[in-house]
């Protein structure tokens, strides 16, 4: 049988059981006043439950006499005479139904037999044990809440079918527990972010999302237009020039919680748009951002693990996030992870253009001793940063918005922190040099008028902000997707984004 065979086999079957099940709903609708009842109000759900009752046999559940009222959906059914069992699955987890024509009656039952999978269910009900020690609640009333119209599917692995988990998460939600852990993982993660800030005292903030300069970092951004203004906007590329304005207001410690769009490359690691957590912090610098930032992942570590331990697991390797995170110089990290960096003079411009040619490493032949030193660490580094790892002395070249070195002016006070081979966060000691700042501007305009789309664009606005004195400061930004990721042992972004963007079948 071809696949094609099989598909429109499939199809027609589903479509069959689709039939079946508006057939139903059409004799419920005749038959009952409200056919999509919403008066039913649960008082407990799976988890709870079952932590309630832990240790607790048959007997002492009888003595306790719990009485619930629980909803959710009718994933399994199992029938024999005039009783049967329900797995009922809400959104923490799952419990068995005990049903039977004595506790809820002969017409109750005769109505339930003809219920599907997938069906949405309240039921009322005593909380006992199986014959197998099971956590049952025994209906005394159950009622169909919602009926399904589409057949749940027989089998819906996410790593058989993973376009579908992406495309229908809804499904995937209704299938895979693993998935729904993912999500309330997410944002256990983001609570502790946000109560971490509050309590070294930070102040959330919200900036615009929609800028009529983009600005922040280099990329290329989305591009709309405001009728009413007449104007084009860009969807934010990042926060960063508007929450250090704030910092020139005396705003001394802000956070924003933000989504991000880039109108970049799709993959494992790269969507669209993106959530980070981004903050400044007057007087403050890099070294300062990076101890907090060891003391952040420590502290979301112990969120996840329920305070046992600030220990993971991810994609093959342990890493703990009980230890401060080793810190090299991009020099020092191509010297360790290659075997004949210590042969060429990684600080000039020619040692690093030789050891480029040596090993096939593209470059334009304009580009600057720090731009030749980056292609060399993207290309021979970064994926061996598997351990926490931050990585220091980025050139001036590349980074327009950092503060100048006060030892080595080809360097800034910058840092990238990195797990699992990709960059995770980026930090440093703010510019806070208004006529610097001029200056490094017109280097992206630059830069830009010769063809690098994305390089940033002159904010006179913020150049104007600088001139009225920011406090020394400095700032880092965190991908929350990427950090997810790593605290689910996700191998995608995608498996982290409840609606990862994907191309229109």
């Amino acid at each position: 049988m071809t696949d094609i065979t099989q598909n429109a086999d499939i199809e027609m079957n589903e479509n069959h059981l689709i039939a079946e099940r508006r057939e139903k709903l059409a004799k419920i609708r005749d038959e009952k006043q409200v056919a999509f009842p919403n008066d039913f109000r649960k008082d407990t759900v799976s988890t709870e439950l079952h932590k309630a009752c832990e240790g607790l046999d048959r007997d002492a559940l009888k003595e306790k006499g719990m009485h619930v009222k629980m909803a959710g959906r009718m994933m399994a059914k199992r029938l024999f005479g005039k009783g049967g069992f329900i797995q009922l699955r809400d959104k923490a987890g799952d419990i068995q139904l005990f049903v039977n024509t004595k506790l809820i009656g002969e017409e109750a039952f005769e109505e339930f037999k003809t219920w599907d999978l997938g069906d949405i269910v309240a039921v009322e009900g005593e909380v006992s044990r199986s014959d197998k020690g099971e956590l049952t609640v025994r209906a005394q009333t159950l009622r169909l809440l919602t009926k399904s119209l589409r057949p749940l599917p027989d089998k819906f692995h996410g790593l058989t079918d993973v376009e579908a988990r992406y495309r229908q998460r809804y499904l995937d939600l209704i299938m895979n527990p693993e998935t729904r852990e993912t999500f309330r993982k997410r944002n256990l993660i983001l609570r502790t972010l946000r109560n971490f800030f509050d309590k070294e005292g930070f102040e959330e903030v919200e900036t615009p999302m929609m800028h009529p300069i983009p600005g922040g970092a280099n990329a290329k951004p989305f591009v709309t237009h405001h009728n009413a203004l007449d104007m084009e906007f860009y969807l934010r590329i990042a926060p960063e020039l508007y929450l250090k304005r704030l910092i020139v207001g005396g705003m001394e410690k802000v956070f924003e919680v933000n989504r991000n769009f880039r109108n970049e490359g799709v993959s494992t690691r790269h969507n669209p748009e993106f959530t980070m957590v981004e903050w400044y912090w007057a007087y403050a610098d890099y070294q300062d951002m990076m101890n907090f930032t060891d003391e952040l992942m420590k502290e979301i570590a112990l969120a996840v693990n329920e305070g046992e331990n600030a220990q993971i697991h991810y994609q093959g390797y342990d890493i703990d996030f009980g230890k401060p995170a080793e810190r090299m110089t991009v020099q020092e990290s191509i010297i360790r992870y290659t075997d004949d960096a210590k042969e060429f003079d990684l600080n000039t411009r020619e040692g690093v253009a030789a050891y480029a040619d040596k090993h096939d490493i593209h470059y334009d032949k304009n580009d600057c001793w720090g731009k030749i030193l980056m292609e060399i660490f993207d290309e021979k580094v970064e994926e061996q940063l598997l351990l926490p790892t931050f990585i220091t002395g980025y050139p001036l070249a590349v980074s327009p918005l950092a503060r100048q070195n006060d030892e080595n002016p080809l360097i800034t006070d910058r840092f990238e922190y990195f797990i699992g081979g990709r960059e995770v966060g980026n930090g440093y000691s703010e510019l806070n040099d208004a006529e610097d700042q001029h200056a490094r501007f017109m280097a992206q305009v630059a830069d830009k008028d010769a063809g690098d789309d994305e390089a940033m664009h002159y904010d006179k606005d913020f150049v104007t902000a600088l001139e009225y004195g920011m406090p020394p400061t400095a700032g880092e930004g965190i991908g929350v997707d990427r950090l997810v990721m790593i605290f689910t042992d996700s191998e995608s972004i995608r498996d982290v984004l409840l609606f990862p963007h994907m191309r229109v079948k």
